[in-house]
């Protein structure tokens, strides 16, 4: 949520704002938002605020963005073509350099400059090519055993958009389990509460 605020307040050519314009805007109060940052350092200064790209700058390092993390995805279909084409992994910091697929009208193709290799291939070409994180899309049925594979293979994240929850005996590896329902259905919920009141007021 930070960062996406800041890159904003600096696509609208904002240097500085305070703790009490920040809360406002993001709908957090200038305490929490004081809190959260001193968990890190200090970052702003008491009656000057904040200086906005230096505090992108310093969430950026928090979240691990210039490490130069390396990504694949497994599973080019639908979603992970999208993902593939539109996402932007390298603005949120991370390499994308692979991406695998067992069709054969994909393998072989080169998607957004991403190549394309064969799912076959996946455990020897992980053995050769360290990966911090795979992005799984690929069918329930297989998801599980999937994620063993690249976790087997020395992965360390995985980005689970397989819409089952993932959960791997492994403390070297983090799963984040995304499910696009809960959005909807999150949605939805307020929809009906605010249809609720309307109708009681």
């Amino acid at each position: 949520m930070y960062l996406r605020k800041l890159d904003d307040l600096i696509y609208h050519g904002v240097d500085r704002i305070s703790s009490g314009e920040l809360g406002k805007q993001m709908g957090l109060t200038p305490s929490q938002i004081r809190q959260d940052f001193s968990c890190f350092g200090e970052f702003g200064q008491q009656g000057y605020g904040y200086r906005v790209a230096e505090l992108r700058e310093q969430v950026a390092r928090i979240l691990g963005m210039h490490r130069g993390l390396r990504a694949a995805i497994v599973g080019v279909g639908n979603l992970g073509h999208a993902l593939v084409e539109n996402f932007g992994f390298e603005e949120q910091g991370f390499n994308l350099v692979a991406a695998f697929d067992s069709s054969p009208g994909i393998v072989g193709t080169v998607i957004s400059g991403i190549p394309v290799y064969d799912s076959a291939a996946l455990t020897d070409w992980l053995r050769r090519n360290p990966i911090d994180i795979i992005v799984l899309t690929v069918p329930k049925r297989i998801a599980r055993s999937m994620a063993e594979t690249v976790a087997d293979c020395g992965v360390r994240g995985i980005w689970n958009f397989t819409n089952i929850e993932l959960e791997l005996d492994r403390p070297d590896v983090r799963v984040e389990n995304i499910h696009f329902s809960d959005s909807l259905l999150t949605l939805g919920y307020f929809l009906a509460e605010q249809d609720s009141a309307e109708k009681n007021g």
